[in-house]
């Protein structure tokens, strides 16, 4: 039977997702662990979206098969009791055998939160990026505009990105202000290694008043990763939904703390 779960984590405990070649912690590594202690079996699982080191997830979607014969309640609390403090399971679904976390999604949707003030935070330090000058949202929306549709990406993502090809579909690039802090929404069909930090450090440069409102276009036109801006801190970046057909019936995931929701 195969399992698919939806997952939410505080990534600045892990280096990335995605199991490594050495001893680093991984979400991957620790989900596996406590799903083949539930199982008395090897589990594999399948993620929707690798997440780099230090990027949270409160909509994380996988899959695995088994056949261990637990109901849905007993995989969400039976992983859970295995599982750190920082990871947990939110819901657990039976699904058909062609579906697949990676290759059904059809959208990802990340936030970048950046507390915009001018003394660093004390509180959740690590789950908020930070910038002390002042940012011009509505310059920074004027920017992201360039930045929908279909586009070669390679400006955006880093040198190391395997992805086959740079041309992904950016369905929607929303901002706002909510007090100190600045929210940007992303929505497309697929992400590049570092496309959302890099589109973000963009912004944040037009916002701040380093670059005028352009600059994202003509970094988005020179497709060279060397001319575009800093690549803004994994701490502030969440990968908040998935989208999946709806006959798959996979749940939509909710977050708690206010700033994601």
């Amino acid at each position: 039977m195969r399992v698919a779960l939806g997952v939410e984590y505080d990534g600045s405990a892990y280096h990335g997702w995605q199991i490594q070649g050495h001893d680093a912690k991984t979400v991957q590594q620790e989900l596996e662990g406590a799903l083949s202690k539930i199982a008395a079996q090897k589990i594999r699982v399948i993620c929707a979206g690798r997440t780099d080191t230090g990027v949270h997830a409160t909509a994380q979607v996988i899959h695995f098969d088994t056949q261990e014969p637990r109901n849905e309640r007993a995989w969400v609390l039976g992983t859970n009791t295995q599982l750190s403090e920082h990871v947990r399971v939110r819901w657990a679904k039976f699904v058909s055998s062609d579906f697949h976390a990676r290759f059904s999604a059809t959208g990802r949707r990340y936030r970048y939160v950046i507390d915009n003030r001018v003394v660093r935070p004390a509180i959740m330090s690590s789950l908020l990026s930070w910038q002390c000058q002042p940012l011009d949202v509505e310059k920074m929306q004027i920017a992201a505009k360039s930045l929908v549709g279909e586009h070669d990406f390679t400006s955006y993502r880093t040198v190391h990105c395997q992805a086959k090809s740079p041309v992904k579909t950016v369905h929607g690039i929303e901002l706002e202000r909510r007090g100190e802090l600045v929210i940007i929404d992303i929505h497309a069909n697929a992400f590049l290694h570092h496309m959302v930090r890099n589109i973000a450090g963009v912004l944040m440069a037009i916002g701040c008043g380093k670059e005028d409102v352009t600059w994202a276009k003509k970094v988005l036109a020179a497709r060279n990763r060397a001319l575009g801006g800093v690549t803004a801190p994994a701490r502030g970046l969440y990968l908040v939904a998935i989208d999946y057909p709806e006959h798959f019936g996979i749940p939509k995931s909710t977050a708690d703390l206010p700033f994601l929701r």
